[in-house]
């Protein structure tokens, strides 16, 4: 037990900073910005997505929980969630790494993968986006509000259903923020790492092993797990030669770790976090089994 609390108290340490820094700059976008600067910010248009896919493989997931935050107040676009989500990269990358400096494969085999999380990520994001502006004329029949008017009404709903009245400054707002959703992901990261001890990463790995046609939609699944026993589990089994190069692909895209914990808690309405997180299941899956069908082998890792 004593693992499993250091490890749930380094996550928690880890994330903190990224939550602080996302509900400080949501304050600063309510109460200190001007209209035009925030209207600049939240419309960075088609390029949004390609900057969350890039950002998002960076081996932290706390951009991930930075990117749900951001997204609850609608300072990001939908499509730039899914493209921070797809690319997001924690403990997955530091396995295969080890395994580079050992010699086992070539390194430009470790840039394939996250270039191929990155380039599905932005694909992704930026067809969600030009599907929801679409929509949005169809059903009024002209361009969609403003972003600021749209980001506004939300960062607004987040600071009532945290019952926040913003007195005493931007920075004991943010903080208090920070505290509520970081005391929720304790307890969660908490309670899954708990279960992850004395189940054990065993039960994942048979969940997976010698599922055949079935293994991407597993994978995709077992990634949706906000903890990194899930991609941990999912490398190490196509490591191991029990996992194909879709099913490994279908595991990481569906890995975007706390940051489905800090969707879940900060956005609303409810039904709307699960439509994305079935989404997320979905497109995991569909790219997962595209990649097994047309044979892209070489998205995989090359052995020296």
């Amino acid at each position: 037990m004593l693992d499993v609390i250091l490890d749930t108290l380094l996550d928690f340490l880890k994330t903190l900073p990224f939550l602080f820094l996302t509900y400080l700059l949501l304050e600063f976008l309510e109460h200190k910005m001007g209209a035009r600067t925030r209207a600049v910010l939240r419309g960075a248009g088609p390029f949004a997505p390609a900057v969350g896919g890039l950002l998002g493989a960076v081996p932290q997931c706390g951009f991930s929980a930075a990117a749900a935050g951001l997204y609850a107040g609608r300072v990001l676009t939908l499509g730039t969630l899914f493209a921070v989500f797809l690319s997001t990269s924690d403990e997955m990358l530091i396995i295969v790494l080890s395994n580079v400096t050992e010699g086992t494969f070539a390194p430009w085999s470790v840039l394939r993968i996250l270039g191929g999380k990155v380039v599905i990520g932005i694909l992704c994001g930026t067809l969600i986006d030009a599907g929801v502006r679409l929509c949005g004329r169809f059903r009024r029949g002209e361009e969609p509000h403003t972003h600021e008017e749209e980001m506004h009404a939300h960062i607004g709903k987040l600071c009532a259903h945290d019952h926040c009245g913003c007195e005493g400054g931007i920075f004991r707002s943010a903080l208090r923020h920070t505290l509520e959703i970081g005391g929720f992901l304790l307890l969660v990261t908490f309670a899954l790492n708990t279960v992850v001890h004395f189940v054990g990463q065993d039960v994942l790995a048979d969940f997976l092993r010698g599922r055949g046609a079935l293994s991407c939609l597993l994978s995709a699944l077992v990634g949706l797990i906000p903890n990194c026993a899930a991609s941990v589990v999912v490398t190490e089994l196509y490591l191991a030669g029990a996992l194909s190069v879709g099913a490994l692909y279908a595991g990481l895209l569906t890995g975007a770790g706390v940051g489905i914990l800090v969707l879940c808690r900060a956005n609303r309405p409810w039904w709307h976090n699960l439509l994305i997180i079935v989404s997320l299941w979905g497109i995991g899956a569909l790219f997962g089994s595209l990649i097994d069908l047309c044979g892209f082998e070489w998205l995989g890792l090359k052995f020296r």
